[in-house]
């Protein structure tokens, strides 16, 4: 869509928003009011470029008689080129994911009980930067390791407003590697190990249909680290969606419904993640540079103890600042991956 479509879409918004009858329907009314605040700052800075370029031209008509034009003629010619690079940023089409909330998976792969460890390590990194923000998290589900760390947890983050948690965290998904000794090793020899980590936009139930039909839903008793059980009752479930074959395991809750309702939440995710990969080729290209297999060799992130490093090897970005990275200061790794993003949409839009 070029601006001056944008610039069409943004006055029939207007004029739909304050007619009452509009928000008679709160879902709609929900839904003009969200895509109005998507093109309010394209417009604001549209209209500001315009009244400079038009105090610009008066300027240099009136510098022609008067000599101190010249001079507020200069000091508006220097505010065109950043308007106009602010706008060109601003049309740049958004990932339609960005606002959303997300659901984060963190799995052990190579390298045994330290690999748990690591995932574990993970997990509190990422609670950390959310706490910062000022975000919302929640554990939906987890199988705890022997020594403490995670098997698989997945949690769910919420941001506030526009503030959207994909935006940040959406460059998260891929084999993550840490190089250290581990704290089974008793001869103090580094070890490199990996976890996984994938991260789906959360799903709303408006934007995925599911056929209950269409599900498998078996329900076993819960498991503790080690493998025994720790509920009385079956309240752990696993559900299948037969069309595709994704199954998902849900046994946090001691309730068998809570769950069920867990499970959904996590399928409902998977299967958006699938459905956009299917029907937008650049979200593919997205889609594969996150965990295909937790392998040490597919890493999109090294985290190196001995040197205090961290290494994200898609953009060559890196930091001596490991244990700031660990308690939650992810901003300065986070903003070079989106301004990475930026460069490239720049280029493919020039």
């Amino acid at each position: 869509m070029n601006l001056d479509e944008l610039l069409g879409e943004y006055a029939e918004l207007e004029l739909k928003l304050a007619d009452p009858a509009v928000h008679a329907d709160q879902d709609q009314a929900r839904m003009l009011g969200k895509r109005y605040a998507q093109l309010t700052p394209i417009v604001s800075v549209y209209r500001e470029l315009e009244g400079v370029r038009d105090d610009l031209e008066a300027a240099r008509e009136l510098a022609t008689e008067d000599a101190a034009f010249a001079q507020e003629a200069g000091e508006l010619e220097g505010r065109l080129g950043p308007l106009e690079e602010r706008l060109k940023h601003l049309l740049i089409p958004r990932d339609p994911n960005d606002e959303k909330d997300i659901i984060m998976e963190i799995k052990a792969g190579e390298g045994g009980e330290e690999s748990a460890l690591f995932a574990g390590d993970l997990l509190r990194m990422y609670l950390r930067y959310a706490e910062r923000i000022g975000w919302k998290t929640e554990i939906i589900d987890a199988q705890h390791s022997d020594l403490g760390g995670y098997k698989d947890v997945t949690v769910a983050v919420k941001g506030k407003g526009s503030d959207g948690v994909w935006s940040r965290l959406k460059f998260e998904g891929g084999v993550h590697r840490v190089q250290r000794v581990p704290v089974t090793e008793s001869q103090g020899r580094i070890h490199t190990s990996a976890a996984g980590v994938l991260v789906y936009p959360e799903a709303e139930e408006v934007d995925v249909q599911i056929d209950p039909n269409d599900l498998r839903i078996d329900v076993f008793r819960s498991s503790g680290p080690g493998g025994q059980s720790v509920n009385t009752t079956d309240s752990a479930v696993r559900i299948t969606h037969v069309p595709t074959g994704v199954v998902v395991s849900c046994q946090n809750e001691k309730s068998q419904l809570q769950n069920k309702e867990s499970a959904l939440r996590i399928l409902r995710a998977r299967l958006l993640s699938i459905a956009q990969e299917e029907a937008e080729a650049a979200a593919s290209a997205e889609r594969k540079s996150q965990v295909r297999t937790v392998d040490r060799s597919e890493r999109i992130r090294t985290y190196n103890f001995p040197e205090n490093r961290i290494s994200d090897h898609r953009v060559g970005f890196k930091a001596y600042n490991l244990d700031q990275v660990l308690d939650g200061d992810l901003s300065a790794v986070i903003q070079a991956l989106t301004d990475a993003e930026m460069a490239e949409k720049l280029a493919a839009h020039s």
